[in-house]
C-alpha cells in the first residue's frame, strides 16, 4: 500500500502541492488539516472553548465527521452538512491550533487518518503525519517556506475568497501558529529524521511536485 507522508508549518503549500500529487499519482489525498478544521468549528458551535479539554473531550468521541471525495476533490461533512469552505475562514484557522492541541482530538482524528491510509493508496499532509499517524509511510518529506512568504500566501488565498486581512496580522499568527504547534505536548510539529526538506519559498508550486515525483520515481 502506497503512503506518502507530507509534513510541514501552515501556508508552506503542502495540500496544494499533495492534492496535485494525488492526481498524478492517481491516489487519495487525505488533508488531515481539515479535519482538524472541523474539530474546531464542531466547538464554535457548540460554544465550547477549543482548550477545554473536557468539555471537547464530551463531544469529539462520537463527532459525526465524513470524509468524502467527489470527482477527486475531498469534501468534509460535518454533522451532515459539507463545511469544505466554513472551516477555511481565518477564525476557524486559528482555533485549529489550539483544538488539535488536545490529546482526546488527536486520538480520534489519528484513528480516522490510520484507517483511510490503511484501506487505501494515499497521500497525507498535517503536522505529525511522518511522526506519528504513519511512522513506516513508504515516503516522507517536510515541506516548509519562511513565514513571510507564507503569510503572503495566505493574504492572497484569503483575498480570493474575498477577505481582506492585514498582512502582518497574518504573520503574526503564522508565527504563532509555528510557536504553538511546534511546542505542543502532544505530537508536535517537527521532522520525521528520515523526511526530505524541501523549501517551497522559492519554489512555484509545479518545481515543488516535480522535485517530490523525481525523488518517488527514482
Amino acid at each position: 500500500m502506497l503512503n506518502i507522508a507530507l509534513d510541514g508549518p501552515s501556508g508552506s503549500g503542502k495540500s496544494t502541492v499533495a492534492g496535485i500529487l494525488a492526481e498524478r499519482l492517481d491516489i487519495l489525498h487525505l488533508d488531515t488539516g481539515a479535519m482538524y478544521r472541523a474539530c474546531a468549528l464542531a466547538a464554535l458551535k457548540k460554544n465550547i472553548k477549543c482548550l477545554d479539554e473536557e468539555g471537547v473531550s464530551a463531544f469529539i468521541g462520537d463527532i459525526d465527521l465524513q470524509i468524502r471525495y467527489e470527482n477527486g476533490e475531498q469534501k468534509t461533512i460535518l454533522d451532515g452538512e459539507d463545511v469544505s469552505q466554513k472551516i477555511r475562514n481565518n477564525e476557524v484557522s486559528m482555533m485549529s491550533s489550539d483544538i488539535s492541541s488536545l490529546p482526546s482530538v488527536r486520538r480520534k482524528m489519528v484513528e480516522m487518518q490510520r484507517i483511510v491510509a490503511k484501506n487505501n493508496p494515499c497521500i497525507l499532509d498535517g503536522r505529525d503525519i511522518g511522526t506519528v499517524v504513519l511512522p513506516d509511510a513508504n515516503y516522507k518529506f517536510y515541506i516548509t517556506a519562511t513565514p513571510e512568504v507564507r503569510a503572503e500566501r495566505r493574504r492572497l488565498d484569503l483575498l480570493d475568497k474575498g477577505q481582506k486581512v492585514d498582512f502582518d496580522i497574518l504573520l503574526e499568527e503564522i508565527n504563532r501558529r509555528d510557536y504553538n504547534d511546534s511546542h505542543r505536548k502532544i505530537s508536535p510539529l517537527k521532522q520525521a529524521e528520515d523526511a526530505i526538506l524541501i523549501d517551497t519559498s522559492d519554489l512555484s508550486v509545479e518545481e515543488v511536485v516535480d522535485k517530490i515525483l523525481a525523488i518517488i520515481n527514482k
